[in-house]
């Protein structure tokens, strides 16, 4: 009877509304909606708007590196918190294969000039926190080691098309030092790519026109990176995410009773020419003595002179890197707020809390803000609010050494998660400014914009719904997830529907500077967009959690494969005119939009009959679970098999960007046509599968 009432109305018009009523919200009955109402408003009336600040601070009291005393300190913090607010919190512990220190490190300039580089922030007397001992010099994990004197050659961001740039132009780079900007592509590949070109080694700096004094005013005047400040992180660039010896294992303990077989540390895929960064002031020691061509004109820099590509003879370099890896004990720590109807179903929110040094902004602010929120939801269940499905907040450990923790604990609960996640929401750095934006699944699209339309932003009159679409008429832009944070291996990996949002702005990135005197004096002094993004962030939570269903936005998936498929025809049409498209898929495409759209008036008909038993809700809710898994395939990436998702990855060239519908845009960055028909057949049947899913579900209701 639904099927034939269906064909019906979309007859009439696919785009039409359902002539029966429809319930208020996606995925809730009238009743369940009047009762989320009312739970909002309460939710957001429970908010302790004066302990984000005191969590933030306690939280960046000292710097806390991944195994370090102090990050274990941290753990003991985040435990404490969410006990104390009723949820069930179990560590989660990995021996991952990181470097625990920087080792030692020299840069000197031997000839003409004699002089040894500096490798630290300044003490400032106006920052307390820029004096403490626990303070390391800049560095780069997962750094070859060696010792080298060499010619200086400069190589733009290092991204791979200016190597070949350099190559074309005639600059030898075999055996000598690169300089590189920080920018254009993750940090790793700008060694991956010097090491492929015959580098001896790697220097790495923050150009002041990319932050610094052409910006603005630098700290401790300003937001901006000042002549000091340099920009740590990780360059682990291997073809999966995670501990670099156990791809598709969790990096379980050693001394545990389950053994994982781990690669052979000499066989990993890892670094061996030596890499450090350094700030602009260092760099300009460096740059102003270098005596070759002119750069091209996109090359250049801020700093007041013209940039060369090369040093010459007369300007040598050395550069020493010793840095040991070895094992070292990382801990997630996971709490649970048991759901009190659907404790299996899971929705899941997460933000690592290792750091380079501090970590205001990146990544505590995120942390502080979920601790909060673990704080008023469990105010909340005491107040008989309790969810119905199960909210899990996660803090990961090791993220800042190439995303390891929370990969290491989707490997380890895959099937779980698979079984049972209901959206993964990643809030790193999450309350790192006063702007706002976000990225998504297509599937949680709707939840951001609807959800932004019940908060108010703090400094305007305005929802943050209308602060943040600006000027748009619709509804704001809504980002990609690429890669470079938390989702990567519940999203990519999993094919668990995930998205990434918060607050931003001018920080002092991976430095030693970004502390909590940094925090008050530049990214929110009044302290109001903690409490903000923590009640953006709840209400999505509560709204995945008590749907009478879950609420999916399903028929995005159409308009947003239409979209990506059309963006990836036109890149191919660039240098094949002749390609006429993905035909095959184009065509599932079409269908699905159909099935999406008969299966969301199906639903909608259940939930305003207020008459689904408990055990149909939970068969329901079991197949739509599944549909984000159409896009896994086994095969994986032809860049990474770890990459399991045909729908989105992260870009392998630049370690940040999205990748949409990555195993076409592996194709159109090679400039390659012979895999095309592959890929098309590949989408189709995903495509299709998830068409199938759709149309079971609805022939059941």
């Amino acid at each position: 009877m639904i099927k034939n009432m269906l064909v019906i109305i979309l007859g009439v018009s696919s785009f039409m509304t359902p002539l029966f009523a429809q319930s208020p919200y996606e995925g809730y009955s009238i009743e369940d909606w009047q009762k989320q109402l009312e739970t909002e408003g309460v939710f957001l009336s429970t908010i302790d708007t004066t302990l984000f600040k005191t969590h933030l601070k306690t939280l960046t009291a000292r710097p806390h590196v991944a195994g370090s005393k102090t990050n274990e300190a941290v753990q003991q913090y985040l435990t404490k918190v969410m006990s104390e607010a009723g949820f069930e919190v179990t560590p989660y512990p990995y021996d991952v294969y990181i470097p625990k220190e920087p080792g030692t490190s020299v840069i000197e300039i031997v000839t003409p000039t004699r002089a040894t580089i500096n490798q630290q922030e300044n003490i400032l007397s106006e920052d307390p926190f820029s004096n403490d001992p626990l303070l390391w010099k800049g560095w780069n994990a997962f750094s070859g080691s060696g010792d080298v004197t060499a010619q200086v050659v400069y190589a733009n961001y290092g991204r791979k098309e200016d190597f070949e740039t350099l190559k074309n132009m005639g600059i030898e780079i075999q055996g000598k030092i690169v300089l590189a900007r920080y920018g254009g592509n993750f940090r790793g590949y700008k060694a991956l790519f010097a090491e492929a070109y015959g580098a001896a080694g790697l220097i790495i700096f923050t150009d002041p026109k990319d932050s610094g004094y052409t910006k603005g005013l630098v700290y401790p005047e300003g937001p901006y990176y000042n002549e000091s400040t340099i920009q740590r992180g990780s360059l682990l660039t291997t073809d999966f995410t995670g501990d670099p010896l156990t791809p598709f294992e969790p990096a379980l303990p050693l001394d545990g009773k389950k053994k994982i077989k781990r690669i052979d540390p000499k066989d990993a895929q890892l670094h061996h020419i030596p890499v450090t960064p350094i700030s602009y002031s260092a760099a300009n020691q460096i740059m102003e003595q270098m005596k070759g061509a002119p750069v091209p004109p996109s090359w250049q820099g801020g700093l007041p002179f013209t940039y060369r590509l090369e040093g010459g003879a007369s300007l040598q370099l050395r550069l020493k890197v010793d840095q040991k890896i070895d094992f070292v004990r990382a801990r997630n720590i996971v709490g649970v707020l048991k759901g009190s109807e659907f404790p299996d179903e899971w929705v899941i929110l997460g933000c690592h809390y290792d750091a380079w040094g501090f970590g205001a902004t990146d990544p505590n602010s995120g942390t502080a803000m979920l601790l909060n929120l673990s704080q008023t939801l469990g105010k909340l269940a005491k107040k008989g609010f309790r969810p119905k499905r199960s909210i899990l907040i996660a803090h990961w450990d090791a993220e800042e050494f190439g995303v390891i923790g929370s990969s290491e604990w989707v490997e380890q609960l895959k099937d779980q998660l698979q079984a049972k996640a209901v959206a993964y929401m990643n809030f790193d750095g999450g309350v790192s400014g006063k702007n706002f934006g976000a990225s998504a699944a297509p599937t949680l699209k709707k939840l951001l914009v609807e959800a932004s339309k019940k908060v108010n932003y703090p400094y305007t009159q305005q929802s943050l719904f209308e602060f943040w679409k600006k000027d748009k008429l619709h509804e704001p832009n809504i980002g990609n997830l690429g890669g470079g944070s938390d989702h990567i291996a519940f999203y990519m990996h999993a094919g668990i529907p995930s998205l990434s949002g918060g607050a931003g702005g001018p920080t002092v990135y991976h430095s030693n500077y970004d502390s909590f005197e940094y925090y008050q004096r530049f990214v929110d002094p009044e302290f109001q967009m903690g409490p903000m993004v923590e009640k953006m962030a709840g209400i999505m939570a509560l709204r995945l959690a008590n749907g009478t269903l879950i609420p999916y936005n399903l028929n995005r998936y159409a308009t947003d494969l239409q979209l990506h498929f059309d963006n990836a025809t036109a890149k191919i049409q660039k240098y094949q005119p002749d390609f006429t498209g993905f035909t095959q898929a184009q065509d599932a495409i079409t269908q699905l939009k159909i099935t999406s759209q008969q299966l969301t008036i199906a639903l909608d008909q259940q939930l305003s009959s207020d008459m689904i038993s408990t055990k149909k809700r939970k068969a329901i809710n079991r197949q739509l679970l599944d549909f984000e898994k159409s896009f896994l395939s086994q095969k994986g990436m032809y860049f990474g098999r770890w990459y399991q998702s045909l729908y989105a990855s992260s870009d392998p060239f630049s370690g940040y960007a999205a990748w949409i519908l990555p195993g076409l845009e592996y194709e159109i960055a090679l400039q390659a046509t012979n895999r095309l028909e592959e890929w098309d057949r590949r989408y189709t049947e995903a495509i299709q599968l998830l068409n199938q899913k759709m149309q079971t579900l609805t022939n059941s209701l």
